[in-house]
Parts: structure tokens; C-alpha cells; sequence
């Protein structure tokens, strides 16, 4: 993306007016799509991922950003060349929460998985997401039962330390292999302990619906990606896409057991912090913070 970095001072001053204008007493905008869209107040996190470019060049003003536009987490997909202890302090200081990381498999296999518990422990965070896997653990269906099987030993071994693994969805697990979905594969052959981070956008796009799995995993989406997915606009926001939101949040609120909605937004119709703004204002205007 070459979209425009704000400074901070721009940018703090730009977020504080929106926070206030939206969120004021706590009443929607919308009051006719609050009431549609229900009033679950699930806590709002964003994946930095989509601000990358942002934290890359200033992490400290980005994550102020983000917790001034009225964000309660984050959820970290790399961590930008800070210790464990640095970034807690930067989320304290701030009031944030981190809701997540994503990581690679091979973070939590050997010598490397204590460190990856202490890390993230340190960090406050118990969802250790793993958002890809390598080749060899997805090209059959048999890879896939094998797959399934470490994140089950991984889930209990990470349970005495108040941790979660999971796994997250792109779109290949939404295409048949071998006869059947590797989503259903993976699920189908994992524990309820392993946590199903449901993407709404990255499963729309490959064919799966969001509607469909948090009702046939029930108890499993205890965290969610709100991604837009439109057919007819490639980088649509929130509320400008094709999703079907208020069905998807009912779910999300009663059998899927989430405990945290997580915006993600990668397109470039503005600049990503404007973008991921504008994203929890319309989750405001829902009802939903």
C-alpha cells in the first residue's frame, strides 16, 4: 500500500473527534440498526496486521492511535523487534488488552515452545493463533487429520498455563480435498479446546460461510475476524459489503462463545488507519461498543 502516514498529533486529534462524535453516552447513531443489529457488548480488538505499515514506522503513535479511536485489543501477527516486557508496557500505558497473536506452528514444536509460553504469558495473552500452515501439514486430507492431532496435543499442553491454541481460516479450507473441506477435517478431528478463529472474509471469499460453521462448531469461535467481503466492491468496509452481519453477530453472541470480535482490514480504499476507524465506527453505529 502507499497510502499516507498521518503524524501522530493529526492523527490523535482526528481520532478523539470521531471516538466522541460516535460513541457519546454510549448511543449509537443508527438507533434503527443498534436494534437490528443487537447490543452484546463482546470487546473490539483490531489485528495490527492491518496497520503494519503504520507499526513498522511507529509503533508507539499507532498503538495510541488505535486505543484512542476506542479499540479495547490487539491482536499482534509479529512484534516488531520488541521484548515481551516492552510491549506489555506499551499496551498498559495506553489501555490495551492483547486478544491474540498469530504465530507459526513451528513457534510452539522443540525448544521452541517454552519460550513462545513465556513470551506470551509476559505479553497477558492467552490465544496463541496459528493463521497458515506449511504445505506438508495441508496437501491431503490424511495431512490434515495429522495436523488436527498436534494442535490436540498442543491444546493440552498449554492448558495448565491458561493458554489457547487455534487455528485461523484463509480460503483453502474452504475447497474440497479428498472429498471433504479441510475445515471440516481439521475441526471435525480437533478438540473443543482447540479454538476456531473464524475470518468472515478470507472463508466468504473461498466459499464458506460464516453462518454455517459457527453453528456447526458450536462453543469453538471464541475469537472472530469481522473481515468485509463484497462480490461487487473489492474494498468494501463494514456495513458497504455483502456479509450478513446481524446473523453473524447473534451467533457469534450465543452458540459460538465469543469473547472477542477482532476488526481486520487489508484493502487500500483509504489509509489504513482511517480505514480500521472507520471500521469500528460502523461497529458503533451497530450497537456494538
Amino acid at each position: 500500500m502507499n497510502a499516507p502516514f498521518f503524524s501522530r498529533r493529526q492523527f490523535l486529534k482526528h481520532s478523539a473527534l470521531a471516538a466522541t462524535a460516535v460513541c457519546t453516552a454510549g448511543t449509537p447513531i443508527r438507533a434503527l440498526a443498534a436494534g437490528d443489529y443487537g447490543g452484546n457488548k463482546i470487546p473490539i480488538a483490531l489485528q495490527l496486521y492491518s496497520v503494519r505499515q503504520d507499526c513498522a514506522k511507529d509503533l508507539v503513535a499507532t498503538l495510541k492511535a488505535v486505543a484512542t479511536m476506542g479499540y479495547k485489543g490487539v491482536e499482534f501477527a509479529g512484534y516488531y523487534g520488541r521484548e515481551a516486557t516492552t510491549l506489555r508496557k506499551l499496551l498498559d500505558d495506553v489501555g490495551l488488552k492483547c486478544c491474540g497473536s498469530h504465530i507459526g506452528l513451528e513457534t510452539l514444536l522443540g525448544d521452541s515452545f517454552q519460550r513462545t509460553i513465556e513470551f506470551n504469558r509476559t505479553l497477558g495473552n492467552k490465544f496463541l493463533i496459528v493463521p497458515g500452515l506449511a504445505k506438508k501439514y495441508t496437501e491431503t486430507r490424511a495431512a490434515w487429520q495429522k495436523t488436527a492431532a498436534i494442535f490436540n496435543e498442543l491444546a493440552a499442553k498449554v492448558k495448565p498455563e491458561g493458554l489457547r491454541v487455534g487455528y485461523h481460516n484463509h480460503t483453502i479450507e474452504f475447497k474440497e480435498l479428498d472429498g471433504e473441506l479441510p475445515w471440516d477435517t481439521f475441526f471435525g478431528h480437533t478438540d473443543k479446546a482447540v479454538v476456531m478463529q473464524f475470518d468472515t472474509g478470507n472463508a466468504m471469499q473461498g466459499g464458506g460461510d460464516a453462518t454455517v460453521y459457527l453453528q456447526k462448531y458450536p462453543g469453538r469461535a471464541a475469537t472472530v475476524h469481522l473481515k468485509p467481503f463484497s462480490k461487487k466492491k473489492a474494498n468494501a468496509l463494514l456495513g458497504d459489503d455483502e456479509l450478513p452481519w446481524p446473523k453473524i453477530f447473534n451467533l457469534c453472541e450465543t452458540v459460538g462463545a465469543t469473547e472477542w470480535y477482532i476488526v481486520e482490514y487489508e484493502s487500500d480504499a483509504y489509509a489504513p488507519l482511517v480505514s480500521v476507524e472507520k471500521s469500528l465506527r460502523m461497529l458503533c453505529e451497530w450497537g456494538k461498543c
